[in-house]
């Protein structure tokens, strides 16, 4: 991130903008609308600025800015759409300290000003670091069908109750009756005006006011293969709700960035033959948090119930008394089989899937090898990095074909995905040699679909020609 994003107090602070045309214009739109003085310096200013001027919105002076008009200023634009007449003005401004910005020309702004969705005084900035101006238009687009005009009403009257609604107890009581209020009794009420919102904010003051605090809960949510849009829409609304995020190493910063800023995030990461978080720690970290009256999301790579040791820690918290709930994620071999672009169960092939771990708490996971060996079984295959030769032996020993198609999938569903095709006579050397660092799972039975298709293609072939 080059450009911070912050909110300046521009309230009766001095603006300066140096330009009469078209690019003047489209600043002077935005500017406008905030409560700052703004002095234009232009020589031939567009009729609309001197309209402005006249209805005394803004300051104009018919001639080129010089050092003197820079002088307390707070932002200075060069707007003058001539190159050397901006880069003067962009020289002056930093010669005095000015943060300046020259339109259309990022490398030379100190700052940038973003596509801004106005339900004043809830503003959105959106900025893409000058990089895509057309993109940051249509999220604005977007933004704007989104969010109803009534916002900014609600946003004021919310503004002037915080006084009243100091009387809540800080934390999670004071969030939910907000809540309440923005997202439920607040847009009815909006829709008769004024006097109805501010009724509801008194209703819903009282009605919290009476509120118990909630109990502590722990929702055990699956975070999915990585993809940030793939969480579920519950999955989302419960890192928003989220005191306490206690989450696995697998799981992306992308997703973490979904839970509130000021939730406590832990991590509580695990790696196979590496070093990891005990058990007995995790199972103590919920208990804790759930007791204090925290809203706990368990956040775990994949879906929650497979593999992620989630009935250990449902005991441990029925044990001590703290509700708990699970939000299923996608797990690693549905995102893999997609990538592929193949099926994990297919008609007149298996009726059946296996998934498996290539190591559990004791080692090398012992498996029914025989059924993994049938002709056209598939099984996904967990945490099998290290245990490929092993994987590879004992499935050979029980009559496996050695050349079942093997596939590996790297970080299914994350933009650093990586896919190697194999076989299961090589698949212990392919693995070594392709050396995967992030998580991968093993599709035994499928090949890539493409690659399916050409096999498939020959093997017609050769019945042809017998």
């Amino acid at each position: 991130m080059q450009h911070f994003p912050i909110f300046l107090d521009v309230a009766e602070k001095a603006i300066v903008l140096s330009g009469g045309g078209d690019a003047a214009l489209a600043k002077l739109r935005l500017l406008l609308k905030t409560n700052a003085q703004i002095h234009v310096l232009a020589p031939l200013p567009a009729p609309e600025i001197q309209a402005w001027a006249d209805e005394a919105r803004l300051t104009l002076s018919l001639r080129p800015l010089g050092t003197e008009d820079i002088s307390g200023a707070t932002l200075v634009y060069a707007a003058n759409e001539d190159t050397a007449e901006d880069a003067r003005v962009a020289g002056m401004a930093r010669e005095a300290g000015v943060l300046v910005n020259v339109v259309d020309n990022l490398e030379a702004s100190a700052f940038l000003t973003p596509a801004i969705v106005d339900r004043d005084p809830v503003t959105v900035a959106i900025g893409t670091e000058g990089a895509a101006p057309v993109l940051a238009r249509a999220i604005k687009r977007d933004l704007e069908e989104r969010l109803p005009q009534s916002l900014g009403l609600l946003a004021r009257l919310g503004k002037r109750f915080r006084a009243q609604a100091e009387a809540l107890p800080m934390g999670r009581i004071r969030r939910d009756f907000w809540s309440a209020f923005y997202f439920r009794s607040g847009p009815r009420a909006a829709q008769t005006g004024p006097e109805a919102i501010e009724a509801a904010l008194e209703a819903e003051l009282h009605a919290h006011l009476d509120a118990e605090a909630r109990p502590g809960h722990v929702s055990f949510v699956g975070a999915g293969p990585g993809d940030p849009e793939l969480l579920t829409l519950k999955a989302r609304r419960a890192l928003d709700e989220a005191d306490v995020v206690v989450h696995d190493r697998l799981v992306p910063a992308e997703i973490l960035e979904l839970a509130r800023r000021e939730a406590v995030i832990l991590e509580a990461g695990k790696e196979g033959f590496g070093p990891s978080t005990p058990q007995e720690r995790i199972n103590a970290l919920l208990v804790e948090h759930g007791r204090s009256g925290a809203q706990v999301v368990r956040l775990k790579s994949g879906d929650a119930a497979v593999f992620g040791r989630l009935e250990e820690e449902i005991d441990a918290l029925e044990a001590a008394g703290i509700a708990h709930s699970t939000i299923p994620g996608i797990t690693a071999a549905s995102a893999a089989a997609a990538q592929i672009g193949r099926s994990l169960t297919a008609r007149g092939r298996n009726s059946e899937l296996r998934l498996i771990t290539g190591h559990d708490v004791e080692g090398l996971a012992e498996q029914d090898w025989q059924a993994l060996a049938r002709p056209g079984a598939v099984t996904g295959i967990y945490m099998g990095k290290r245990a490929a030769r092993f994987l590879q032996g004992r499935l050979l020993m029980h009559g496996a074909h050695p050349d079942t198609p093997v596939t590996v999938v790297e970080s299914a569903g994350r933009p650093d995905t990586r896919v190697l095709p194999s076989r299961l006579c090589r698949l212990a050397e392919d693995m070594t040699a392709y050396a995967p660092s992030g998580p991968a799972v093993m599709l035994l039975g499928l090949a890539p679909r493409e690659a399916a298709s050409v096999a498939a293609r020959i093997e017609t072939m050769l019945k042809e020609h017998a």
